[in-house]
């Protein structure tokens, strides 16, 4: 039985963060994963760019049924702190929108860096290695794992295995199964940063709008848990998606509507009464100033008004009933993408259940849970990674102090 400081299951981002800092703080690790392709959500982030964190990440940009939780990891590891990192291994990058910060020229430079950093820090790896059983006993090791290479025992073990979404990639519920058998409670589990998609029915009169795309404000939930953005909206045959839907979605409940503004910067009732008086336009031609033509027509229609009117020939409540549904289109989603198309879960690891400086289990000494895993979701825009960063350098740098800490 091969044994080691550190076992850590899961290649991820956490996890190869993880795994690198707490090589390089003088702890032996193995870091072992079941994909026979590594960090491949890295590789598909961004394009093929890794949008590797946000400038304005903060506790804020995130979602937790305990929202505190993030505050620590993520003031001692910041977004400076990982384009140091990057600086370091003179891996150019910009910034394209709203913070968001990508790679110049790859995904695969992260990876790599990372893949650095974990040799700097003389890391083992096991991979492809499934990981079939985990069993505590007592003992100066007492994590036994049991292995497609053989019996493992650590000292401690990190779980780094994200979340559920994009099955294809090899995403499992591993890591909910492991924190069930230690009796850590779960948030349920849903698609978050994902499309999302309306019955046959519903959706005809746009079906056929696919790939028309504008700037929208949409909102969602209520109270604490009400989320508002003004972003892209991309209409497809199925439904609704782009960056402001992606980002609505780990508001939405199923059941729930969204709230559409289809012109965020204008009042289109004040614009269609001002049109009234001083033009003959037809009623589509107008909306299209604002509004994709393609869209402004059907929109009309939807509204059970003919395109070819004449602004001037309408009533002001028709108008006005006109510019209420274009500034507060409220329309009620059947369902999402799910899991094959969500970019990142919802839920995970009950927070409560976790320290937020070390993130180990309070009642089972050793066991940490890091990442995606956890219940920390955070927007569209690179916060994801952050937070895999900065739980990864908490956990590595509380096991290496605890380490220190330990009767020899």
């Amino acid at each position: 039985m091969e044994k080691f400081d550190v076992a850590i299951v899961g290649a991820g981002a956490a996890g190869m963060m993880c795994a690198a800092v707490a090589g390089q703080l003088g702890l032996r690790v193995v870091l072992i994963d079941h994909a026979q392709r590594l960090a491949e959500k890295i590789r598909i982030s961004g394009g093929g760019r890794c949008n590797f964190t946000n400038i304005n990440a903060g506790p804020a940009n995130y979602l937790s049924e305990n929202p505190h939780f993030c505050r620590s990891a993520l003031a001692r590891y910041t977004p400076r702190d990982f384009l140091d990192l990057m600086r370091r291994h003179r891996i150019a990058w910009h910034e394209k929108h709203k913070g968001q910060l990508f790679c110049d020229e790859s995904a695969e430079d992260v990876i790599a860096m990372l893949r650095r950093e974990c040799a700097a820090g003389q890391v083992h790896w096991r991979m492809p290695c499934g990981v079939h059983t985990v069993a505590r006993v007592e003992g100066g090791h007492p994590y036994h794992l049991t292995t497609d290479a053989g019996h493992i025992a650590a000292r401690r073990l990190v779980v780094a295995t994200g979340g559920l979404s994009i099955p294809k990639i090899g995403a499992t519920d591993w890591g909910f199964r492991v924190a069930s058998q230690f009796g850590l409670n779960l948030i349920e589990p849903r698609p978050a940063l994902v499309p999302l998609v309306f019955d046959a029915p519903t959706w005809a009169p746009f079906a056929g709008l696919s790939g028309v795309s504008l700037e929208v404000e949409v909102s969602a939930g209520k109270g604490r848990d009400a989320g508002s953005f003004v972003e892209d909206l991309l209409l497809t045959h199925r439904g609704l998606s782009g960056p402001a839907i992606l980002q609505i979605s780990s508001y939405w409940m199923p059941g729930q509507p969204i709230s559409l503004n289809l012109a965020p910067t204008l009042d289109v009732g004040e614009a269609l009464l001002d049109a009234k008086t001083n033009s003959k336009r037809q009623l589509a031609n107008l909306l299209a100033q604002w509004l994709p033509s393609r869209l402004a027509e059907t929109w009309v229609e939807h509204q059970k008004l003919s395109p070819t009117a004449r602004v001037q020939e309408l009533s002001d409540k028709a108008l006005r009933s006109l510019a209420q549904a274009s500034n507060g289109w409220v329309v009620k989603p059947c369902g999402s993408e799910g899991w094959r198309k969500a970019e990142v879960t919802r839920g995970g690891v009950d927070t409560r259940a976790l320290s937020s400086s070390t993130l180990e289990a309070r009642d089972v000494p050793g066991l940490h849970f890091i990442g995606e895993v956890v219940d920390v979701t955070g927007w569209l825009g690179g916060y994801n990674f952050q937070w895999a960063w900065a739980s990864g350098v908490a956990a590595a740098r509380a096991m290496a102090d605890a380490s220190e800490k330990a009767p020899v």
